[in-house]
């Protein structure tokens, strides 16, 4: 049997911008992406602290060491400019294996630094 598990999280990072007329997406710093063990493309859902809202989308490379965090698209009317989130990704493993399975979570500054 095979379950999703929590792969990555980044906890409580800040909208930096939202960019409604773009093909989609949430753009994330690089930093963070290779501290959450996260990749381009990959699916994720976004929670936001600020209003409740929640969604998916997938992950595009933000310039390294900016702190950005852009929501692009449709999905830029679901946060504003400061709203916090929490970005989470899963995995689908082995049962016995998710027992065993640790997932990388990190926690960034106010301004989306890695401490």
């Amino acid at each position: 049997m095979f379950i999703e598990v929590l792969k990555s999280k980044i906890h409580r990072i800040k909208i930096t911008q939202a960019e409604l007329h773009y093909v989609g997406s949430i753009s994330i710093d690089e930093d963070l992406l290779d501290a959450a063990n996260m990749i381009e493309g990959e699916k994720v859902t976004v929670v936001n602290v600020s209003n409740g809202e929640r969604l998916e989308t997938y992950i595009i490379k933000g310039e390294r060491g900016t702190g950005v965090v852009t929501l692009n698209g449709p999905a830029a009317r679901r946060a504003q400019v400061g709203d916090i989130v929490i970005v989470f990704s899963y995995a689908s493993m082995d049962f016995e294996e998710a027992k065993k399975f640790k997932p990388t979570i990190i926690f960034p500054s106010p301004d989306n630094k890695l401490v």
